[in-house]
């Protein structure tokens, strides 16, 4: 099933699947973002553009919990963090999420951290329903990389002692004593 979404008013970007309506053999979508879904999620994103954004997700039932799988694919407008040249970069993020009804989450005790042994939590299922565009939103943001930068490009730190005159030189050659001459 293939669809193409349009902006809500609560998500950026939202797709709504009924847990009733998949299938026990399971679900296959593929979603694509619309320029202005895109535009939306560049801006959420802080990024220049976003020329690309697009998922493709598994949905299977497992009792009253929906576990989905797939991939989020995007190319991102950003800037090098050396050169400030534009540059556009790909995002290919992996998704492997279970949402379950919220009673049926367990509850962490307070103290507890969890280890990376212990599997991941469910998110929980509100209404019945999961986003796969608010799903496909995070994900992409998340594969966003922060510090973008070209491949050519190499910072070069300033040299020691080049640089602009420091601006309280003067004020230290006033404190040093005269020096001692014939009196």
């Amino acid at each position: 099933m293939d669809k193409k979404a349009t902006p809500s008013y609560g998500n950026v970007w939202s797709v709504p699947v009924n847990v009733d309506d998949i299938p026990d053999s399971g679900l296959h979508m593929k979603i694509e973002a619309t320029a202005e879904i895109r535009a939306a999620v560049a801006k959420l994103a802080s990024v220049r553009d976003m020329p690309h954004l697009a998922a493709s997700f598994d949905l299977s039932r497992q009792g009253a919990a929906v576990h989905i799988t797939g991939q989020v694919d995007a190319r991102v407008g950003q800037s090098c963090v050396v050169t400030l040249e534009p540059l556009e970069t790909t995002v290919a993020e992996p998704v492997d999420v279970t949402f379950a009804p919220a009673a049926a989450i367990a509850p962490v005790p307070g103290d507890h951290e969890r280890t990376l042994s212990e599997p991941e939590p469910p998110e929980p299922l509100v209404g019945g329903r999961v986003d796969l565009g608010a799903l496909a939103t995070e994900f992409a943001i998340l594969g966003i990389d922060p510090y973008p930068r070209k491949p050519d490009a190499a910072f070069a730190a300033p040299k020691a002692g080049d640089g602009p005159p420091k601006p309280f030189a003067a004020l230290a050659a006033l404190k040093k004593p005269p020096a001692s001459g014939p009196a």
